[in-house]
């Protein structure tokens, strides 16, 4: 059996290779792309219900129940039967066979189980909970009302209609994010991760606060193509946070700042995670407009952890890396320097060359392997079993991935054909009463909670889905309105109550989960700060003048290390209460956009001038011991 789920696993990104690679139309094999979808999602199906059994450590390991076994074998016909008469029963969702109402019935039934075995009860409930409100939505008053919908024909449209389960986002996880999670593990399997830290090790594990800096830059050269903050937590956190303990960070702290780093992975360019690829088919662009908007606010974002981990050392004095842990510069260098090759040929065909997603993602799967195989790492070359591993552990992976895309169309297709997502953007734009100030910071509130304990994938497309069309409404940019939500659900990561990233950080850590979750939040409060920049600043999107551009990112880089400053109570030696006070004055000034009123700029000038002048009398004072 075991050999059967491996094989499974195998062919998720065999299929999707083939698609890429426009393999099947080359030998003749012309078909719709739901077609293609349907068939991936049924062996996903088939996959989620045999390896993933309803009762867990019943009889032998090996074994699998009659009843799962009936699940997957119902998923598989069932999803195959959509595949090859989807271009005839697709046209008639008006008059839906019988049939085809049955069929959907069992279908969804068995994508909700699906969706609790590998999601959890959360999302599960989010999608029966937008199945209902299709029904129901009639009955709501107001601006809420929406098309009355029979049980039949709703059912049929879920399953049968190109903008439902079928839809953008399965689509582009079948077709994308399969592609780049493949790229992640083939870059993991081969060694890059361990280049990544070792690298950071060169970098930065000489200077003061040197493991916290490691753990930054390797979470962010990671965290970008993984797609998950716990499991960046995990694959980095392993080697960082015990170097930040050993090295005088408190327990709390390490973890703190390991959970910031890796969640802000997947705001980082090239790849940011997978998210940026459904954003850019929301969004209508190309997915390049999307990584450029995001180049700066994500720098900010890693510069201000920056900040913070280095006042934090210098406040206590804590030791650097000793030099026998430092790995020798070339050597390191020597042996991972082919490791650019992927992201130089990614950045090259998303940027350069205009390649669709897939086949980029493809380009990078091949450059790594290729060089794998006969370069290797350390003396290491993949083989055969290796590049086998790859495969089957990708098919895992994304098995969640393709649930939740599914679960997505359900929340898309249930507000497009009930009407309720229009009445919906009118009732938040009403609730803030037409103020934009008041409509960001209940949307960050809502994005926020909705965002706690679940993964940023179905995070963004439910808010993308429910809050982004309000703030379009209130004539903010498209891009920025969807940066702007994106930011607010990951941070959902690190805010308590349900901080998973801190809580997997704080379990390495051996620190109090709580404790870390607030450290986590204190560290990262520039992400809470940043997307209302960029929504009054287009400049932090890299949209206007390169003057105005340049003069903006330094404002907000020098409002960035003033208030961090009297967060932490420390400059050029440490500072009292008063200071603090003051000096965070002076970055809140810094901080404040031009886009809220035309006197901006002069409060700006206002608060670099108190902190310049708090700066010149700590530099002219003797340093304290």
């Amino acid at each position: 059996m075991k050999n059967f789920l491996n094989l499974l696993s195998f062919l998720l990104p065999l299929g999707t290779i083939l698609y890429a690679s426009d393999l099947f139309r080359k030998f003749g094999l012309v078909f719709y792309q739901e077609q293609f979808v349907a068939a991936m999602f049924g062996v996903a199906s088939v996959l989620v219900f045999l390896a993933l059994p309803a009762i867990k450590a019943r009889g032998k390991k090996e074994s699998i129940s009659w009843f799962d076994t009936s699940l997957g074998v119902i998923s598989i016909a069932g999803w195959g039967y959509v595949a090859i008469y989807y271009p005839i029963l697709s046209e008639l969702t008006a008059k839906p066979p019988f049939f085809g109402i049955l069929l959907s019935f069992l279908l969804i039934i068995l994508l909700l189980e699906g969706l609790r075995r590998t999601a959890g009860i959360a999302i599960t409930a989010v999608a029966l909970g937008f199945i209902i409100l299709a029904l129901v939505g009639h009955l709501f008053p107001g601006e809420l009302t929406g098309r009355k919908l029979y049980i039949d024909r709703l059912l049929y449209y879920f399953v049968w209609d190109s903008t439902a389960i079928l839809g953008t986002p399965l689509k582009i996880v079948t077709t994308v994010v399969v592609t780049f999670v493949l790229f992640g593990q083939a870059l993991f399997l081969s060694g890059g991760s361990t280049f990544f830290t070792d690298i950071s090790n060169v970098l930065m594990g000489r200077y003061r606060g040197g493991p916290a800096k490691i753990a930054i830059v390797a979470s962010s050269l990671f965290g970008t193509i993984s797609g998950s903050a716990v499991a960046n937590v995990i694959s980095t956190g392993v080697v960082t946070i015990p170097l930040m303990k050993e090295t005088g960070y408190r327990p709390h702290i390490a973890g703190a700042i390991e959970a910031v780093a890796s969640t802000g992975g997947q705001l980082m360019p090239p790849v940011m995670g997978v998210t940026a690829f459904i954003m850019a088919e929301f969004l209508q662009v190309p997915y390049a407009s999307v990584a450029i908007a995001a180049i700066v606010p994500s720098l900010i974002y890693y510069i201000a952890l920056f900040i913070e981990a280095d006042l934090e050392a210098a406040k206590y004095g804590l030791k650097k890396i000793p030099k026998d842990k430092i790995p020798p510069s070339l050597p390191v260098i020597k042996n991972g320097i082919h490791f650019s090759v992927p992201f130089i040929t990614l950045i090259t065909t998303i940027f350069w060359l205009n390649y669709p997603l897939e086949e980029c993602g493809l380009f990078a799967v091949l450059s790594v392997i290729a060089l794998s195989v006969t370069i290797g790492y350390k003396g290491k070359r993949l083989n055969i079993k290796e590049l086998f591993q790859i495969m089957t552990t990708t098919g895992r992976i994304v098995l969640d991935m393709f649930l939740i895309g599914a679960a997505a169309g359900i929340v898309i297709g249930a507000l497009n054909i009930s009407g309720l997502g229009f009445g919906l953007t009118l009732s938040l734009i009403h609730i803030a009463g037409g103020n934009l100030l008041i409509l960001l910071v209940l949307t960050a509130i809502v994005s926020i909670i909705l965002g706690m304990g679940m993964p940023t994938l179905p995070v963004y497309i439910l808010l993308a889905t429910l809050v982004a069309p309000a703030l379009i409404e209130m004539k903010i940019d498209p891009l920025a309105a969807h940066l702007f939500i994106l930011y607010y659900g990951m941070m959902s990561m690190i805010t308590p109550p349900v901080a998973v990233a801190a809580f997997a950080a704080a379990t390495l850590s051996g620190a109090d989960a709580m404790r870390t979750g607030y450290a986590a939040m204190r560290f990262g409060w520039t992400a809470f700060v940043v997307p209302f920049l960029f929504v009054f600043s287009k400049t932090l999107l890299l949209r206007g003048n390169s003057i105005h551009i340049l003069v903006d990112i330094a404002t907000a880089i020098s409002g960035i290390w003033f208030i961090s400053a009297a967060m932490i109570g420390y400059t050029l030696k440490e500072i009292r209460i008063f200071k603090r006070i003051i000096l965070a004055i002076a970055g809140a000034c810094l901080l404040l956009p031009i886009g809220i009123f035309s006197q901006a700029r002069y409060i700006n000038i206002i608060g670099a001038c108190l902190g310049a002048i708090l700066l010149w009398i700590d530099f002219s004072m003797p340093k304290q011991n």
